[in-house]
């Protein structure tokens, strides 16, 4: 039987449910000529989980360097745990676990190493960290590999152990940046369910993906961004309803162009991207009764999802 991690006991006032995390107004980062971040805005409460999505470039590392004080912003203001991230980056760290990009665990030290390591850094007890490696260990399912070097681990362990270590100094807040961007299904779905579990016991998570599907399953609010700029802000479930139709009926081969004389008459708005059609409807039953007689057409009917919204609002030209 997994132990349950009591990881909320020492959370402070400043993350009382009607005051805001993290805070910011008119946020915005230059680098030379380019305008990284462009005047965003945007409030993150206690105990949920806040999404960035977008394209490469978009400027959504940008922003969460900028939150933990690791870059310094051009303008506005922005503050975390009610602190002014200027001035006080050291103790606003202090109290946040951070989940980067790549993994950097050391390869020269085993699991436990790792997190006895890490957790040095924070000046805790030695009986305080033998018991709480413990439970994060169990947490992320490698008490079994605790004596295995780092470069023997798959990547879904790596990714595992280093979202340990970012939980070390049991942390209020949360920063994964694209936690599972590489990692094979399952994996994917073990970590969505640790977060889950993080979530439901009070922390507040902070997520930047590039998978839609995570996004939707993990985020209680999201930002799109593109260019510096948030393009659209709400849950997952507001985003769909807002912004696009609620099915759409895809596409795809040679036959395309005999669909798309089908689609026209029935009025659907209609998306094209190489050899694929889509066709966006708030109706789609007498077409499909057509679809259903025209075998030499393959379509997929579907209901619509972020990705959709995320590509009519982002566009689906490819990014350098």
């Amino acid at each position: 039987m997994r132990r349950v991690i009591d990881m909320t006991a020492s959370a402070p006032a400043a993350t009382d449910s009607g005051k805001p995390v993290i805070s910011a107004r008119g946020l915005t980062k230059r680098f030379g000529d380019q305008q990284a971040v462009d005047g965003i805005a945007f409030d993150i409460y206690p105990g949920r989980c806040f999404g960035f999505v977008g394209p490469n470039g978009a400027g959504k590392t940008t922003t969460l360097r900028m939150t933990m004080g690791l870059t310094p912003p051009s303008g506005g203001t922005l503050s975390v745990f009610g602190l002014p991230v200027a001035g006080h980056a050291s103790a606003i760290r202090a109290r946040v676990g951070i989940v980067p990009q790549a993994d950097n665990l050391d390869p020269d030290f085993t699991v436990e190493e790792n997190l006895h390591i890490y957790a040095s850094y924070f000046g805790l007890a030695r009986a305080q960290v033998a018991a709480r490696i413990e439970a994060l260990l169990e947490f992320v399912s490698l008490s079994d590999r605790r004596a295995a070097k780092t470069d023997t681990l798959s990547g879904g362990m790596r990714r595992r152990l280093t979202i340990a270590r970012a939980l070390i100094n049991d942390p209020e807040l949360v920063v994964l940046d694209e936690p599972t961007t590489g990692l094979d299904p399952q994996a994917r779905h073990v970590i969505w369910g640790r977060l889950s579990e993080l979530k439901a016991r009070g922390k507040t998570l902070l997520l930047t993906t590039h998978y839609m599907e995570e996004a939707e399953r993990l985020c209680d609010e999201l930002v799109i961004m593109d260019r510096g700029r948030i393009l659209a802000q709400g849950s997952p479930r507001q985003l769909i309803e807002r912004h696009v139709e609620p099915e759409v009926i895809e596409v795809r081969g040679e036959k395309g162009d005999a669909f798309l004389q089908l689609a026209e008459s029935s009025g659907c708005r209609m998306e094209r991207m190489g050899s694929s059609i889509y066709c966006y409807s708030q109706q789609f039953a007498p077409l499909i009764e057509t679809l259903k007689l025209r075998h030499d057409l393959k379509y997929i009917h579907r209901p619509t999802g972020l990705e959709d919204v995320f590509l009519r609002l982002t566009g689906r030209e490819l990014r350098d």
